[in-house]
């Protein structure tokens, strides 16, 4: 059952994608790949969840301040 490779698994594993380790902090880290959206969604570096974390909770908040003023409006 096996294949030529001697693995086990039946669906063989892709190799890694780059991924740049930082030391700096939090929100150095979240721009350092030159801007937050790259960091979000191309997961350039380990703070790529918190920088979709930080990214979704923009979208979040510009869409509630939308939602509202046209609640006030209409």
């Amino acid at each position: 059952m096996s294949d030529a490779s001697g693995s086990n698994e039946r669906i063989q594993r892709r190799p890694p994608p780059y991924f740049e380790e930082t030391d700096s902090g939090l929100v150095s880290g979240m721009l350092s790949d030159g801007n937050l959206l790259d960091v979000a969604l191309n997961d350039t570096n380990q703070y790529g969840p918190h920088a979709m974390i930080v990214v979704l909770g923009i979208v979040a908040t510009i869409t509630g301040v939308l939602l509202g003023i046209a609640m006030i409006i209409f």
